[in-house]
């Protein structure tokens, strides 16, 4: 169960469904009341625990003082976007929020990424992408992402350092020290 759940890290739940559940219980219950009932779990399960990662809202005051416009790009519904967003008090820095429900193919398609630069104006070859699943790192390379930088949150650091070719792999983003260069 492990392995098949961790190859779904990042998919829309279409995909996480097709994945990890019976085909017969897909047809008995179908894939969207499945999906909910994920979410809703994640959601009661991560709502008194869930905080940003280390160094995060330092990160993100630093490009908003810098002027960079910032877009979330998740495979996840909106409203695991938006619960994550609020419980973390983050959701000010984020002029756009795209959301597995608001394109037609997740990752590791590109069209979420495509759909986040457009929506701050931004060409993808601007953007700065941070992943946590070998299916949005391949993501942000389809969209043309300027830099893919791996955070080492859902997977060890190891397997995104040899099965993925991110940039860099972080394990918070506190290793971010210098800006300029990243965003170079």
């Amino acid at each position: 169960w492990r392995e098949k759940l961790a190859n779904g890290f990042g998919m829309g739940n279409d995909d996480i469904m097709r994945l990890i559940m019976p085909e017969e219980v897909i047809r008995t219950k179908g894939i969207a009341a499945l999906a909910d009932e994920k979410e809703a779990i994640y959601r009661q399960i991560y709502a008194p625990e869930i905080h940003p990662v280390r160094g995060l809202v330092e990160l993100l005051e630093r490009l908003h003082a810098a002027g960079v416009h910032c877009a979330v790009g998740s495979s996840g519904c909106r409203a695991n976007v938006e619960f994550v967003l609020e419980k973390c008090a983050i959701g000010k820095w984020f002029e756009a929020r795209i959301s597995g429900d608001m394109v037609t193919r997740c990752k590791p398609d590109p069209e979420i990424y495509l759909t986040a630069a457009a929506a701050v104006g931004t060409d993808p070859a601007d953007c700065v992408v941070f992943e946590d699943a070998k299916a949005g790192i391949e993501a942000a390379r389809r969209a043309g992402a300027g830099r893919v930088v791996a955070i080492a949150t859902t997977m060890p650091r190891e397997v995104l350092e040899r099965e993925t070719d991110a940039d860099l792999v972080i394990e918070t983003f506190a290793d971010l020290k210098d800006l300029d260069a990243l965003l170079a």
